[in-house]
């Protein structure tokens, strides 16, 4: 008798959404951390991109709040295989950060506080694909689930989108973050399963 590993043969889709391959879905928001929560307080908090060349744009948590802010909803997709349909979010999207970097780099690599990277395609972050979300849910964004503000990426898999981000770093050289060093996917697309390096 085969053993079935309970959760992941979960629920059906609901209404019209699909799910990627290997994926179930999950009503609740399940909380997965490569290490402790960090608490940072708003007035601590900063934000920063660094060009290839060294150039540095800064934002604090009072300069974010002063910034047109969106209120994505989108499905999420985790490489532990729960999706999670239209979440609502509220934040910034990287376009308005990006408006004033010049830069000829094509990767990035994002800094969280506590130490977490991961390395993704600039062209993924522009365009409308991400944001630095710091609502959810119409609250502020709790701390296990990346508060005070974290990376939104959700058309790649969730660990793209960092926690506790604090910063992106332009480069000409693509660099594996955290989970793509121990053996991820160094892109991680949901709907091809590129789930493990290799996939």
């Amino acid at each position: 008798m085969p053993i079935i590993s309970r959760g992941f043969h979960g629920r059906r889709p609901s209404g019209d959404h699909e799910l990627p391959p290997g994926q179930y879905e999950t009503l609740d928001f399940p909380v997965l951390s490569a290490g402790p929560t960090p608490r940072v307080p708003q007035d601590e908090w900063e934000f920063t991109i660094s060009t290839e060349t060294g150039t540095e744009h800064r934002w604090s948590w009072a300069d974010l709040m002063a910034l047109p802010a969106e209120t994505p909803t989108v499905d999420l997709h985790c490489v532990t295989k729960w999706s999670k349909f239209d979440t609502e979010w509220r934040g910034v999207s990287l376009d308005v950060l990006f408006e004033d970097v010049e830069s000829a780099a094509d990767f990035t690599l994002v800094h969280s506080y506590g130490g977490y990277t991961t390395n993704l395609p600039l062209a993924d972050l522009l365009d409308g694909k991400a944001w630095i979300a710091y609502g959810y849910g119409g609250e502020d964004l709790p701390p296990e689930h990346g508060g005070p503000a974290r990376l939104l990426v959700p058309h790649l898999y969730f660990w793209k989108s960092a926690k506790w981000v604090r910063g992106i770093r332009l480069g000409r050289a693509d660099e594996p973050g955290f989970w793509e060093t121990a053996g991820y996917h160094n892109y991680g697309d949901p709907w091809r399963e590129q789930r493990y390096e290799g996939d």
